[in-house]
Order: C-alpha cells, then sequence, then structure tokens
C-alpha cells in the first residue's frame, strides 16, 4: 500500500508545559474555555473503540426505489468479494458482518451503483462497510483517482486509512494516498499527476489538488464519500468546500455520506450533495437511567472550594472502584486536578490540551487502574466504556453553548457508570441557585427523581453503598 504523506509535516505540533499529574498538559495562559470540538471527541473514540459494539437495534431503511428486493448480507461470503479482500477482512476478526454492515454493503456494491446515507454510532462497522466498498470499486488497470473519501481532519483521515490499509493488506495492487495539507507539493504548470487509485483526505487539500493544481481529474471519480459529515459540517469552511468539490463530480457518480447522528443538519447537508439515496438508520442503543442511583450535594461554599470539600468528603468514604469527574472547562478540570495530587490521590486528568496520544495514554492507565480518578471536560461523556466506574461526579452541571441546561450531555456523562447493567451512582455539585435550577430542569426532563444528600455526613454518605 503507497503511503506518500510526510507525517512530520501533516500533523500539527503542539507546545505542551507538563506538570506532576498524569495526563496534565496544561498552558499557563489556558484560557479555561469550554471542551470539546465534535473531531476530537469521534477521533478519540474511533481510536479507543478495540471492539464493535453490540447493538441489537433494529435498522430502518428507506430506498430509493422500493419495488426493490431489500437484500440483508448474513455473511460476507455472500458479497461475491475478491477472495484477498475476503482474506483482509478475516485477518480484522469480522466473522460476519455488523447491524449496520449488513443492510449497508449490498446497496454500497450494487450493480448499478447505489447512492447511500447511513447513520450509526461510533464502534458499529461503518468505516470497515464503505472502505470495503471503496476497494471493491477499484480498476487497478487505471492508474488515477477513482475513489474520493472526505474526512473533517487529518487524524481522522488517517483513522480511515489505517482500516484501509489492515483490509487491503494482500491486495498490494491497490493503492491509497492521503490528501492532506503537508503531504505532497505541487507547482501550478508541472504535469504532476496522483496515479494512486484512491484519495483520502480534507475537503480543503481535495479542493486545491482538482482545481488548484489539477493533479487529478475529478470526472474520473466513480465513488463519492463523506465520513463523518456531522462533524464535517459542523468544521468551519468544510461544509461549502465540499459542496464545491461535488460540483466538480460526473453525475452519475456514486456518493455515499456516513454520519453518528442524523439530524435535520445533516440531512439538509447531505440533500445539497446526494440525489436520491437510500437512507440507512441503525436506532441509537439508549442509555438507561433505571440502574443509575442519581443525587445533588449542596455545597457549603460556592465555587471551586466548596465543591472541592464535597468532593474529598464523598471519596474519604465512599468504597469507590474507579471514578469519573465532569468539569465544564480546561481551567476548572486542571485546577481540581492538581489540588487532588497534593492531597496524594493517584489522578489523572484529560482534556483538549493534550495530544490525542496523551489521551489514549492516560485513558489506558485509567481503565488498567493505574490512577483510580479520572478529571476530564466533555471528552469522555460518551462512547468510553470502563466496566470499573462506578461513580461519576457532575463537578459542573452540563451546559450547552447557549448556557442552557444540557440533557443529552448530562445522560451521556452519567451513563459512564451503570455500565452494561451494572448498578451505578452519579453525583452532582450544586453551589447556587443557577446550577439548582439547571439540574431540576434536567430532573424534570427525565422525570427522575434526584434526591438531595448530605456531603457533610459520613454515615449518609456509606448508606449509598447499601
Amino acid at each position: 500500500m503507497a503511503d506518500t504523506v510526510n507525517w512530520a509535516e501533516a500533523v500539527d505540533q503542539q507546545e505542551q508545559v507538563t506538570s506532576g499529574v498524569a495526563g496534565l498538559n496544561v498552558s499557563p495562559a489556558d484560557p479555561g474555555d469550554v471542551e470539546t470540538s465534535k473531531a476530537e471527541a469521534s477521533l478519540l473514540t474511533k481510536i479507543l473503540r478495540t471492539k464493535l459494539v453490540d447493538n441489537s437495534n433494529d435498522v430502518e431503511v428507506q430506498q430509493n426505489d422500493p419495488t426493490s428486493p431489500l437484500y440483508s448480507a448474513r455473511s460476507f461470503e455472500e458479497l461475491n468479494l475478491h477472495p484477498n479482500l475476503l482474506k483482509g477482512i478475516y485477518s480484522m476478526k469480522f466473522n460476519k458482518p455488523s447491524k449496520i454492515q449488513e443492510k449497508a454493503l449490498p446497496l454500497l456494491l450494487a450493480d448499478p451503483p447505489q447512492n447511500l446515507i447511513a447513520q450509526s454510532q461510533s464502534g458499529t462497522g461503518k468505516t470497515a462497510a464503505f472502505v470495503l466498498a471503496m476497494l471493491t470499486r477499484v480498476d487497478t488497470s487505471k492508474p488515477y483517482p477513482q475513489i474520493l473519501c472526505l474526512s473533517p481532519t487529518f487524524d481522522l483521515a488517517q483513522q480511515t486509512g489505517k482500516v484501509l490499509q489492515q483490509m487491503a493488506q494482500y491486495s498490494p495492487e491497490i493503492k491509497m494516498t492521503y490528501a492532506v495539507r503537508g503531504s505532497r507539493t505541487f507547482q501550478r504548470g508541472q504535469n504532476d499527476k496522483v496515479t494512486e487509485h484512491i484519495l483520502i483526505g480534507t475537503a480543503g487539500t481535495v479542493l486545491d489538488w482538482a482545481v488548484k493544481f489539477r493533479v487529478f481529474d475529478p470526472k474520473l471519480i466513480n465513488m463519492f464519500v463523506l465520513d463523518e459529515a456531522d462533524v464535517m459540517i459542523d468544521t468551519q469552511g468544510q461544509q461549502d468546500q465540499t459542496i464545491r468539490l461535488h460540483k466538480q463530480l460526473r453525475r452519475d457518480c456514486q456518493h455515499v455520506l456516513f454520519s453518528a447522528t442524523y439530524n435535520e443538519e445533516v440531512m439538509t447537508f447531505a440533500k445539497k450533495i446526494i440525489s436520491e439515496p437510500n437512507i440507512i438508520h441503525l436506532k441509537r442503543s439508549e442509555e438507561s437511567l433505571d440502574n443509575i442511583k442519581q443525587y445533588y450535594v449542596w455545597c457549603s461554599a460556592a465555587g471551586d472550594e466548596g465543591k472541592f470539600a464535597a468532593l474529598t468528603n464523598l471519596y474519604g468514604v465512599l468504597t469507590i472502584g474507579q471514578c469519573i469527574v465532569f468539569c465544564h472547562t480546561r481551567k476548572s478540570a486542571a485546577w481540581l486536578a492538581g489540588k487532588m495530587n497534593k492531597e496524594g490521590h493517584a489522578v489523572a486528568l484529560l482534556t483538549g490540551q493534550s495530544t490525542v496520544e496523551q489521551r489514549i495514554a492516560v485513558l489506558d492507565r485509567f481503565r488498567e487502574g493505574k490512577e483510580r480518578l479520572l478529571i476530564t471536560t466533555n471528552l469522555c461523556a460518551r462512547g468510553i466504556d470502563i466496566d470499573q466506574v462506578t461513580l461519576v461526579v457532575n463537578y459542573d452541571i452540563p451546559m450547552d453553548v447557549h448556557h442552557k441546561p444540557d440533557c443529552e450531555t448530562y445522560l451521556h456523562r452519567i451513563g459512564r457508570t451503570g455500565r452494561f447493567g451494572k448498578s451505578g451512582l452519579a453525583v452532582n455539585f450544586v453551589d447556587g441557585r443557577k446550577s439548582y435550577d439547571s439540574l431540576m430542569f434536567i430532573q424534570n426532563h427525565f422525570k427522575r427523581e434526584i434526591q438531595k444528600l448530605d456531603a457533610d455526613d459520613p454515615d449518609e454518605i456509606e448508606k449509598l453503598q447499601k
């Protein structure tokens, strides 16, 4: 597999100031802004997923041609794949298609090609589905790009490339290259041409390659894939660049869009670039509140000092497997991690100020139990399953960008405990009327009582474990 990326040039280097707390990389000028971008969260979840999500929910399919029979692939052998691709799939431990793959692959591989919009949560195998289709559509006798896959960031493009390289490990005749900032240098007027069959890149760079430098012909692209569409439309300029690039393609080019969310904004974007699509929607697994006990603590003092006192009281009495504390900003998370570290606790800190590699290392240490307390922002609110977490603390009540109570983030935060039917405990810190009213709004939204807890009473805290 051809890999033409100059990694050192492609990855932005970020200066870090390291502290004694595990994973703590905080700049002294840290503005404490609210965490974190969708791209970062999506990348982290992709990397940390070591196995497919066991999702038994139904798949909803809206076909462009309702009279066409809906075919479901129960095995990879049914798809008539090249033996080397089949060998690559099995080497990745895919024994049979996942729920989303069952319905998506027959549509992706259909002749004539079908346009597709597919939605599925992270970890359900959607990347492998469209990568397999990309590899199947390649004609290796033609030395030019035929498949184009766009991702929101270089890091997310790299994750797709890694899946492709694994799946095509027995098909060395299929060539792939990254079209990202710094990967190649072209000059106008020169006769440079890209000869790889598959381009995986970001919208701005791919647009430059096609229009400014003319190193590949977009009219020869047979399959156009948009990965992480919900992230792309949230990234400045990417939506416009993608639409401009789409206008360079043939009308009969196969268009495929994958997204983790399926909201009106995503669909509006999709309909601008995909005509008459088939739509596949895998229902999300709903987090359950039934097995999570929820409490709130009215802190004795307002601000960080009052919340810190409440946390140390909880931590000193409860027998905790592992605990995740969610803060609203990097600044408060860093302050709290430093204070807990001085108290002698083994603390891990995870914020967007760390590099992706540092975040993975921190979470691996936490999963292994080397630190029992993880202090983080919304970076860990979704998709990270650690069985040993028995307590979640909302140091700050989650608020959205409009400063309104964020019920969805609350649900995902406390869902980090009580995993897989186990009992869990969630404690919310309230230090004034505003945070109390916000918590009561969340309580009314979910119609689940959040009981008051006196964190200054050790006997009352001990009862939580009975």
